[in-house]
């Protein structure tokens, strides 16, 4: 077995781990660095009512309190699944060096964990998607940037 196969192994007992404990859907995560898992997750999206806590994010928050940084450089990440529009954001936002997936969308899909809606309502116009988007109050929401901007002790992500 490749050192590969041996993480998403990892990945997936988390998967079943988090699935027989009743914490959530059938997903699990690891994230290594030089060799050593750094972080690990589960989805426990049910157990907690957070739709947040899917195995990637809940993988992703665990390396980076381990690794005291809000980035996941030199960092690898196994998913027992091809990640969801939002956990590919939030993988995205950490920047880690590489992704590795067991199962696809597809396979996923089957067993009803469909997000395909998600994809087809991203490129729609705010007011055609199902959940309609609408701008208010731009002016009073720029203050937090015009001060973000002045800042000159921020950190930069």
């Amino acid at each position: 077995m490749s050192d590969q196969e041996t993480y998403m192994k990892k990945a997936v007992d988390a998967a079943l781990s988090g699935m027989r404990n009743n914490e959530g859907g059938p997903f699990g995560c690891v994230i290594v660095k030089n060799g050593e898992i750094v972080g690990k997750g589960n989805n426990k999206v049910t157990s907690t009512n957070d739709p947040t806590a899917h195995a990637e994010v809940t993988a992703i928050r665990d390396a980076c309190k381990t690794l005291n940084s809000f980035q996941l450089d030199g960092c690898e990440i196994y998913t027992s699944c091809e990640p969801c529009p939002m956990c590919l954001g939030a993988i995205y936002w950490a920047r880690p060096d590489k992704v590795y997936y067991g199962s696809n969308q597809q396979d996923a899909a089957k067993i009803g964990f469909d997000d395909e809606f998600i994809y087809q309502e991203i490129p729609l116009p705010y007011a055609n998607r199902s959940i309609p988007f609408e701008q208010v109050g731009r002016e009073i929401a720029l203050e937090p940037f015009k001060q973000w901007a002045l800042k000159e002790d921020r950190t930069e992500y």
